[in-house]
């Protein structure tokens, strides 16, 4: 692979999500360099994930030369608040944060939530778009627990670690289990899989 070849960019001004996904990316034996790429994408508001990402990405076509990623992320509380907050997730968290989510729950022990992550890649290789999706299951804690992770972390209590929140597990926990990680295992083995 020539040097400009090597490199793929994701696509993101959030340097929390950049960092886990950086931490992921250098436990990987793939022929690529990891960029940060903080060109503004166009976000819609849409029924689903996939779709906004799918957006984001087609929305920054032609202006990277290269291969290059977008990824999408939404938090729902299916029980009581019926998928709220979803594809609103960053909007929620800008304006009542944690504590205002907290405030809509009054039955902790019967909540149902899950974390869904899509990357939307367009591979300059085969100048098509490929979607990898990951998705985790949990309840909603009581109070806002630990300081780790960003967004609705503090809040959200895995199924497969259900006595700690998001952010009260390192980095490498996380991503071990998170949705984040779940889609990063699939774009991984795509990236080996199609390496010269």
């Amino acid at each position: 692979m020539k040097q400009e070849e090597n490199m793929i960019y994701f696509v993101t001004g959030n340097g929390y999500k950049f960092n886990e996904i950086l931490d992921l990316f250098s436990k990987e034996h793939v022929k690529y360099n990891l960029k940060q790429n903080n060109i503004k994408t166009i976000e819609i508001q849409a029924i689903n994930i996939k779709e906004v990402a799918s957006f984001k990405l087609n929305s920054i076509k032609g202006q990277i030369d290269g291969t290059y990623f977008v990824e999408d992320a939404g938090f729902f509380v299916d029980t009581p608040l019926n998928g709220f907050p979803g594809v609103y997730s960053s909007y929620i968290m800008k304006t009542i944060g944690n504590k205002g989510l907290l405030r809509l729950i009054d039955d902790f022990e019967n909540t149902e939530a899950h974390f869904t992550s899509v990357i939307a890649l367009y591979f300059k290789p085969h100048n098509k778009n490929y979607f990898f999706e990951g998705k985790i299951q949990g309840k909603i804690s009581r109070t806002i627990r630990g300081s780790g992770g960003f967004g609705f972390d503090p809040v959200f209590l895995p199924n497969v670690m259900p006595s700690m929140t998001f952010a009260e597990l390192t980095t490498e926990e996380k991503n071990s289990i998170s949705h984040r990680g779940l889609a990063w295992i699939k774009f991984i083995r795509f990236l080996k899989e199609n390496m010269n």
